[in-house]
């Protein structure tokens, strides 16, 4: 009788999650949820904040954007550390850190200390996002299973971004501004008490130092650049933007000739020789990009063009975030269902064509037609994002997946960034355009405090600069919306022959 072939331990099936791992991905979902609302909830404390501490509007560009710098520039290195250290660590530590600085923002005498304590938030949301997303890969090792918990995962990023804003305007209506801080408070007190016994600790096994130095070229060639976007966005060329920005790219140009050549090095470079997992973070960069960038102007036309309160505007974005949570989590089912590959560039389609959809919104539009756009543009966005997430963190080894959720999150990020200033800039650049002699400010919102001024006279400049701002909305959504079809295509190309992820 022949001896029976050998299984290969590839073959032998992953053990199910039992119930203790859910109720940890439970937990898990909790520091996300804070990341995420920290990022929309600020906007809408804003006033209160300029006229409690009184900050220059630098300051005040500092307060909003320094969050967002620290864990853009800090998320691949934290989550390269997170591999190292321990991945439950990393993600407690960064927990008090976060929550520590959450209450001395709260109670921020200035604007100096308050962008202190929020520069604190981005260096503990940096570790929070990539050890969580990391720990999902070591809890879940079935891969189907992974997908579905990922897809959890993102649609508490999403719903922690719709939550913010409404959250954020009933608490401002009853208290001081400090209240969004504290918030974060309570939540972290639950992820401490569960997280120490339910949470497993992973961490690597490598022996080779850390690269300091690409942490820092990492970090030189970030943050400037991120700068740069910004301030293209709110400003316009200047010397300091096109000085960070060159800056930044020559730093990234030694950063990545750097990690060509290092022993351990924290962007492992070969990755991106996979087109699956190279078109997977084009996909998050572009799908972020139009996300984000028609989610801040449609939030402008919602309040300036239709005149809704803002926390209306709000909870008009609802459907969108719904729809973005929902189908995170059937991501998984979709892609099991038509593949992989059809379900990725599909969802891309999907989004691009809603995107081009706003076309439709007019300075009289009624708000079901921005509802129903958005909610079908967050089916294509949910399923896209759920599925770059789970095919990044899968295509590397688990001791690997810090590092892979690193460059994944940093993806996102940089394309919110990106939205702003690329697609903000095309708006207001066909706002401006727009100006038949009736002098325009550089914003809607500051062209119609003037024409407010003027009395009965300035209800032509008011219509006029809505009009505008719409013909600037129409130029960029059909510019985002474009651009995802176009990757749409390319993702079917190169995902070729590819049905699982």
């Amino acid at each position: 009788m022949s001896a029976a072939p050998p299984v290969s331990v590839s073959s032998i099936p992953a053990p199910p999650a039992d119930r203790r791992t859910w109720i940890g991905l439970a937990v898990l979902m909790l520091p996300v949820l804070l990341v995420s609302m920290d990022f929309s909830v600020l906007y809408l404390a804003m006033p209160t904040i300029v006229a409690s501490l009184d900050p220059t509007a630098t300051q005040q560009l500092w307060i909003l954007d320094i969050y967002g710098f620290m864990i853009a520039g800090l998320l691949i290195t934290m989550g390269n550390l997170g591999d190292r250290i321990g991945r439950r660590l990393i993600l407690l530590v960064g927990a008090a850190v976060f929550g520590g600085a959450s209450v001395l923002a709260a109670f921020a005498p200035g604007p100096e200390a308050l962008i202190a304590a929020r520069a604190l938030m981005g260096l503990g949301g940096a570790t929070l996002m990539p050890a969580s997303l990391a720990l999902i890969a070591n809890m879940f090792p079935d891969s189907r299973q992974r997908g579905r918990a990922i897809g959890i995962w993102t649609s508490a990023f999403a719903g922690g971004a719709a939550i913010g804003p409404v959250l954020g305007g009933i608490l401002l209506h009853h208290y001081w501004w400090g209240v969004v801080f504290l918030i974060n408070v309570p939540v972290l007190a639950i992820l401490f008490a569960i997280g120490l016994a339910i949470l497993p600790e992973f961490r690597a096994t490598s022996t080779a130092p850390f690269d300091v130095l690409g942490v820092i070229l990492s970090l030189l060639g970030i943050l400037p650049a991120v700068y740069a976007v910004k301030a293209f966005a709110t400003a316009g060329p200047s010397p300091q933007a096109i000085g960070a920005a060159l800056f930044g790219l020559a730093m990234l140009v030694a950063f990545l000739w750097h990690e060509s050549r290092a022993a351990a090095p924290l962007l492992n470079l070969r990755l991106f020789r996979n087109a699956t997992f190279s078109a997977c973070l084009a996909v998050a960069l572009v799908g972020m990009m139009s996300e984000g960038g028609i989610a801040y102007l449609t939030n402008t036309y919602l309040q300036s063009v239709l005149g809704h309160d803002v926390l209306a505007a709000a909870l008009a974005g609802l459907p969108m975030a719904v729809t973005i949570a929902a189908f995170s989590i059937l991501a998984e089912r979709v892609a099991r269902l038509i593949g992989p590959r059809s379900a990725l560039a599909g969802s891309a389609a999907l989004a691009g064509i809603a995107t081009i959809g706003l076309l439709a919104l007019g300075t009289s539009s009624s708000l079901w037609i921005f509802m129903a756009l958005t909610a079908v543009a967050g089916i294509g966005f949910g399923i896209q994002f759920a599925l770059v997430t789970d095919i990044v963190v899968g295509s590397v080894p688990p001791k690997h997946s810090g590092a892979a959720s690193g460059i994944s999150e940093t993806s996102f990020e940089l394309g919110t960034a990106l939205g702003l200033a690329v697609l903000g800039s095309v708006a207001t650049a066909v706002f401006l355009a727009d100006d038949d002699g009736h002098g325009f400010a550089d914003s809607l919102g500051e062209t119609l405090k003037q024409a407010a001024e003027l009395g009965g006279a300035g209800d032509a400049p008011a219509l006029a600069a809505k009009s505008a701002f719409v013909d600037g909305l129409h130029v960029a959504a059909l510019a985002g919306g474009s651009t995802l079809l176009v990757l749409s295509a390319v993702v079917y190309v190169v995902m070729r022959g590819s049905r699982s992820a």
